[in-house]
Parts: C-alpha cells; structure tokens; sequence
C-alpha cells in the first residue's frame, strides 16, 4: 500500500502535537494542555488541533494512548528479555507490579483517562499491557507456582494494581501509606501462589494450571484435541 505524501505529512503533524500535549500535560497537568499553548509548540495553527483530534478531550485520550502503548512496549521488550533469559517468573512478575505502580503514580492524569471502563475497552495499548501481564503470569503457571486460572490470577493483579493506584493517587502525598502497594502485592500472591506442602490438593492442581499454560503449544496434537484437553483442564481447574 502506497502512503501518499500528505498522509504522511498528516501522521507527522498528528505525532508532533500528540508530543507537545503530553509534555504540557506532564508538566502543568491538564490546565496547561491548552489549544494555543500546544498550536505553538507544535508549529501548527489551532484548526488543525481540532481537525485531527476534534476537541481537547479528543486530544487528550490520544495523549494517553500515545504515552500508554510507549510504556507497553518497553514492558513486553522487558518480558522477552525475561524469558529468554530463563529469570525468575516471580521476580518479572514484581518489576511488573512496580513499573505499573510508579506509572500510575507518575501520571495521574493520563491513569485516570486510561482507567475509565469505557476508554479501556477501546484502547488498543490497554489491550496490548494485558497482554504483557498474560505473559507474565504464564511464566508463573509454567513454573508450577500458579494455584489459580491463568484469567482469574491476572483479574486479580489489575484489579489490585488499579485500586492501589487510585488509593494513593486520592491521597495527599504527604499522607500516603508508602507501604500500601508492597502490602497489596503480599496480598495478590497469597491469592494466586501455591505452597503446596501446606495446602491439600495443591499438587494436582498447580500441575493442572501449568499444564494448561502449555497445552495450547502441544503442535504434536490436532486443533481440536488440543481444544477438548484445555476444555478439560479449564474444567478441572474451576472445580478445584
């Protein structure tokens, strides 16, 4: 496909103000994203702002798309680092919780846009960050240290990273609990981690979820065996 000159003078302009508004907005918050001061910043005048992004909340949301595919890419380069250096799932797993941690943190404004249910079911990085931390949590199953479905231990991650973060974002700085987000992940692996010597039937079902983590790459069976075996495992998981 031939991209003609003007569109790729467009996709620049677009990328060019993208960048100026999240400078602007990581500097003075969002009172300092105005039309003028990003126009300026980014040589442009002010229609072509509201030609390419239609408002100031449009503009916004691109911003944190824009900011937020970045921050996800560097992730998923971090985790096939990981893997390919056969590191430990468990260590990944906290550098993921904390990179996400200080980002909330970091960017406040940019979170809150991010964690609107509705914005997140359309975001193509949103997506792309669960996918990072899907990863990270296969690592774990495949490491036999999972007691819980790969959807449910992931469930349980970001539904504890998003309300930490909003917990500590709603709070004075002065007034934060530093040791919350430590104090929450303790509580996330106490959900999703197996002690097998101390928990009966741990065994059987840590070998299950770690089966199931590989099952989908077992090419030496067809499509719709390995279909009926994850069937089967998801099933076995569930009821145990």
């Amino acid at each position: 496909m031939i991209t003609s000159p003007r569109s790729l003078a467009q996709a620049a302009t677009r990328t060019k103000i993208i960048e100026i508004a999240a400078q602007l907005l990581h500097e003075s918050g969002p009172t300092g994203v105005t039309t003028r001061a990003v126009a300026d910043g980014a040589g442009v005048q002010a229609p072509a702002i509201y030609r390419l992004f239609g408002d100031k909340e449009g503009l916004l949301e691109a911003v944190a798309e824009h900011v937020m595919a970045t921050f996800v890419s560097a992730k998923a380069v971090i985790v096939e680092q990981a893997t390919s250096a056969n590191t430990d799932p468990l260590d990944d797993l906290r550098a993921g919780w904390q990179s996400q941690i200080d980002f909330g943190l970091a960017n406040p404004v940019l979170f809150h846009l991010l964690s609107d249910p509705v914005r997140a079911r359309s975001s193509v990085a949103a997506r792309a960050g669960r996918r990072v931390l899907e990863s990270r949590v296969r690592r774990v199953a495949l490491a036999g240290k999972l007691r819980v479905a790969e959807d449910r231990a992931v469930g349980i991650i970001q539904a504890a990273g998003i309300g930490t973060i909003q917990m500590m974002v709603a709070t004075p700085e002065g007034e934060r609990d530093p040791g919350l987000p430590d104090a929450m992940y303790a509580g996330v692996l106490a959900q999703i981690l197996t002690d097998a010597p101390a928990e009966t039937g741990a065994d059987t079902l840590t070998t299950s979820v770690a089966f199931r983590a590989i099952a989908p790459q077992l090419t030496s069976l067809s499509e719709a065996e390995r279909h009926m075996l994850v069937e089967w495992l998801d099933r076995v998981i569930t009821d145990s």
